[in-house]
């Protein structure tokens, strides 16, 4: 099971990319102004992999005040435009206001629209931002709203608009999926998955790389849960594409996603098998990863590389734990309250080693200001967190006596069952594991 895996760790994907010593990527010299430009023109938005948030915050100004003129020729392409753009950079930034922009300029791209195509496109790029906002904030009714502007839309009709509908529909199915349990259903949507994609073969680039990430994703989880080694290798097939698709030149963010999915299924698979040359392919992996771009370039996506590799045999350094929760801090990010967890794991980890009982109970201390400085718990993933790190301490202290819950223990079940309200699988998971 873990021979794919390691075949899409070689070259490539598993090299170093030794981006320290030159930033070019990310300058602006004549011939990238140029390319940039030509670009611009474009309905494929990959380039904007290359600028930093700051950059894209620019962009996305700068396409909102074009689209907005009188003298627009195309205003329903120049908002579609502007929403996509504003919509990265909310997915960059965990930022809810540009998630808010993105959806306004939906908006206006709807009553621009002449067209049943026009209104169904408009559709889509409200339901994308919907399903982004579920990403970084958790909330189902989030996929539920994408599901109805999409139900309301006008028939998509054949062609480029009709497989468009088909992969954003995919990919939230695939989201409801993670929030049940059933592995029939989950199957149901790789299924569906792969039809959208074989439907997408011959049309123009678009939202591609989403998907396949997520495909490969799902396929992965259920290939490690029940042991099917056709489906991993599928899943390693499938990432090894993206790789070799995704240029480190060209799209380093989609490929830092898919090098660190591989070396999360890595773990898995090397940890099962005891196999010590696949973990230490998987840290190197996580390192190509991280070495694709600064953290300022894109948070989120440095932060969702630190939290992966945090539950691997190599997790990264703490002050990067740290930066990672600095990074996502008091947002109401999912990311964010992930983040805490893995911190204050990582010092319980530290303390409990040396058997340093005063550190423990300074974190203790810390976490009960934290959770009892809160005004309203209900539905707060930071809470959720917390309470999953007080459990572990309780755990590390004294333990549950003679199996009794205690009312840390009660505390967990009401964080995972919080967590899955929220939409949030892997704090649910994390909350469940402690028990």
């Amino acid at each position: 099971m873990v021979s794919r895996l390691l075949v899409t760790a070689e070259g490539s994907a598993w090299s170093r990319t030794g981006h320290n010593d030159g930033q070019a990527m990310f300058e602006f010299g004549k011939d990238l102004r140029r390319l940039f430009e030509q670009a611009r023109a474009s309905d494929d938005l990959g380039w904007l992999e290359l600028i930093g948030v700051d950059l894209l915050a620019i962009e996305a100004r700068q396409r909102t005040t074009d689209a907005g003129r009188v003298s627009c020729a195309r205003p329903f392409d120049a908002w579609m435009q502007a929403a996509a753009v504003w919509r990265e950079h909310g997915r960059r930034l965990g930022e809810a206001g540009s998630l808010d922009r993105a959806e306004g300029a939906a908006v206006d791209a709807a009553r621009e629209a002449r067209t049943d195509t026009a209104r169904v496109l408009s559709a889509i790029e409200t339901a994308r931002c919907r399903m982004l906002r579920f990403d970084l904030f958790g909330g189902p009714e989030q996929l539920d709203a994408a599901v109805a502007v999409l139900s309301a839309a006008p028939d998509p009709g054949r062609g480029r608009v009709r497989v468009t509908m088909l992969e954003i529909t995919a990919r939230l199915r695939a989201r409801q999926a993670w929030l049940g349990d059933d592995d029939a259903d989950r199957v149901r949507v790789l299924e569906r998955m792969d039809q959208a994609l074989r439907a997408g073969r011959r049309q123009p680039p678009g939202d591609w790389e989403g998907l396949r990430l997520e495909r490969a994703a799902l396929a992965l989880d259920l290939g490690l849960r029940q042991g099917d080694a056709a489906r991993l290798d599928k899943a390693g097939a499938g990432l090894q594409a993206i790789l070799e698709d995704a240029g480190e030149d060209q799209r380093p963010l989609t490929r830092a996603r898919a090098l660190s999915l591989c070396a999360s299924g890595m773990v898995a698979l090397g940890g099962a098998a005891r196999d010590d040359v696949a973990l230490e392919r998987a840290t190197a992996m996580f390192d190509a990863a991280t070495e694709q771009f600064t953290p300022d370039h894109s948070p989120m996506d440095w932060v969702a590389i630190q939290l992966a590799q945090a539950r691997s045999a190599c997790p990264p350094p703490l002050d990067n734990l740290v930066l990672a929760e600095a990074l996502t801090e008091d947002r109401g990010l999912v990311l964010g309250a992930v983040a805490r967890e893995c911190r204050s794991q990582r010092e319980i980890t530290m303390a409990e080693v040396v058997g340093d009982r005063r550190a423990l109970e300074g974190l203790r201390q810390r976490l009960i200001r934290r959770v009892q400085g809160r005004r309203d718990e209900s539905g707060d993933l930071d809470w959720v967190a917390d309470q999953i790190s007080l459990a572990r301490l309780a755990q590390v202290q004294a333990g549950f006596e003679n199996g009794r819950m205690s009312a840390a223990g009660l505390a967990l079940g009401v964080a995972a069952e919080v967590a899955r309200e929220r939409g949030s699988h892997v704090l649910a998971e994390l909350a469940e594991g402690v028990r």
